[in-house]
């Protein structure tokens, strides 16, 4: 236990001083080997080691004629992951809690993580009670309205990639086969929207549309759902329009401009 516990504080400890390293390099611009250890108060084989560290990852990069190190482009990729993630909730959210109240339903955004579809923000309307809070959880793709859009963009390596057999079965309409997503994606691109019925959770029913940036790429998903009771067969025209606006509406804050 107790070596255990040591091991754990000299990680935390690497990590701090990692940490401390970036801050040294966004404060100053530049730095040496001996510069990072006089700061940190250590060895210089230990800021050397850090900086090394670093360097695989690419969160530092060094000037091999001068011997200085400087911030490198790790970082900018992992800032921009994040503003890109912040200004997606932060340019979606009004969008979402009014789409909220005009349908009375729960809405979601989502984006795609690795296999899964992730949702960064929920608002709920008011004929949702007491909505499962779905923010920062996963669900399956192929279950969903969300993980169907997010399918139905993607390239086809990717695309393959994300339904490797066998896809689960969570209800008895949950789709399984592999062979049945291209004409089921293709109809998703040629009518704008998506819907699941009862095919990740009994009793719901969800539509969601795609997000896209300036480019013009996928990049999320807006869904509506609520019990299937709120929204049968004939009521899913009228709320994929409400669905599809409010996911053009956000497109448009992203920078997307239909041509």
């Amino acid at each position: 236990m107790g070596n255990n516990m040591g091991g754990l504080s000299s990680s935390v400890q690497s990590v701090d001083r990692a940490v401390a390293i970036l801050e040294i390099l966004a404060r100053d611009g530049e730095a040496g080997v001996t510069e990072v250890a006089r700061e940190l108060d250590v060895h210089k084989s230990t800021a050397s080691r850090l900086l090394a560290a670093l360097d695989r990852h690419e969160l530092v990069a060094q000037d091999t004629a001068r011997g200085k190190f400087r911030l490198g482009v790790g970082i900018v990729r992992l800032a921009g992951a994040a503003s890109q993630k912040l200004d997606l909730v932060q340019e979606s959210r009004p969008v979402c809690r009014a789409l909220a109240q005009q349908v009375g339903e729960t809405v979601n955004l989502a984006i795609l993580s690795g296999r899964d579809a992730l949702y960064l923000d929920q608002a709920a309307g008011p004929a949702a009670l007491s909505p499962h809070n779905w923010a920062g959880q996963r669900i399956p793709l192929h279950a969903t309205s969300d993980g169907k859009v997010l399918l139905a963009y993607l390239p086809e390596a990717e695309l393959a990639a994300c339904l490797t057999p066998p896809l689960a079965r969570f209800t008895e309409r949950t789709i399984t086969a592999v062979e049945d997503f291209p004409a089921l994606l293709a109809e998703v691109r040629r009518r704008g929207f998506a819907t699941a019925a009862e095919e990740f959770e009994a009793g719901l029913t969800a539509i969601a549309a795609p997000v896209r940036n300036a480019e013009g790429t996928v990049v999320a998903s807006v869904s509506a759902s609520g019990p299937s009771f709120r929204i049968p067969a004939g009521r899913i025209p009228a709320l994929a329009d409400a669905v599809r606006r409010a996911a053009d509406e956000v497109s448009r804050r992203l920078g997307w401009i239909t041509r």
